[in-house]
């Protein structure tokens, strides 16, 4: 049995920035977002800084890591630019994910089993400037291998198949895959992390998982956050996730 611990919510901004690059203004503000996420609830601030800028911008980077009360986990590609601008602003977390020009949003796990020595490198540069590292991998147990080879402390569990699944039994079968990889890699002794694709219908039972240590959500709750406000939206995420865990 583990012991019961509370989940935490980490709130991810890149569509408000997606909104505000559309039109290439100065709205809406990812920073003023931040402070109504933390209004909420939220126990962190999720960004992913893509090669192609198309939402958050190295800026919005800055003032978040200077504003913020809780964390800041930088999402970013395993790239030698991407490392020098994490060990110069220092977040409390960066999670290695992959990441493709042409891709809507992130469509699958990072392939750490297939790039060990440079994801291992990219592990050991971060660590050594204070910074904790999560791996995004698919709930493979060869992934979740590979990233105890790299020295990670911990992973990110992609729930995209999950999430996207067509039929109740292809979910099930696809949570179980979850909850398989979630109890391996808690059994050798890494921190769980899991998100991708999850909102409001579908949380609580990704969130019911003991081992899992925090979720990472943004589409799901700036969408509803276009109809009850951003702390509204939090909170309420942050309730049904508790829920689950009672």
């Amino acid at each position: 049995m583990y012991p019961f611990r509370p989940i935490l919510l980490g709130v991810n901004l890149d569509h408000v920035a997606t909104i505000r690059q559309a039109r290439h203004t100065r709205y809406p503000d990812p920073i003023e977002a931040l402070f109504a996420a933390e209004q909420g609830g939220a126990d962190g601030i999720t960004v992913h800084l893509r090669e192609d800028r198309r939402h958050i911008q190295e800026r919005d980077v800055l003032l978040m890591q200077e504003t913020l009360s809780t964390r800041l986990n930088l999402e970013m590609a395993v790239t030698d630019a991407m490392l020098a601008f994490a060990e110069k602003i220092r977040p409390a977390h960066c999670c290695l994910v992959p990441e493709k020009r042409a891709e809507l949003t992130t469509e699958g796990g990072l392939n750490v089993l297939g790039q060990e020595s440079l994801v291992s490198d990219a592990c050991q540069r971060l660590a050594a400037a204070n910074i904790a590292v999560s791996l995004f991998i698919d709930p493979e147990p060869k992934q979740i291998e590979a990233a105890l080879k790299c020295g990670a402390s911990t992973i990110e569990i992609h729930t995209g198949q999950y999430a996207d699944a067509k039929t109740s039994a292809e979910q099930q079968a696809e949570w179980q895959r979850i909850v398989q990889a979630v109890h391996f890699a808690a059994e050798a002794e890494l921190i769980v992390n899991a998100g991708h694709g999850l909102h409001y219908q579908n949380v609580q039972a990704i969130a019911a998982i003991p081992q899992i240590n925090e979720l990472n959500i943004g589409h799901g709750i700036i969408a509803r956050a276009l109809f009850t406000g951003i702390e509204n939206a939090v909170r309420e995420m942050k309730r049904l996730m508790r829920e689950a865990r009672q």
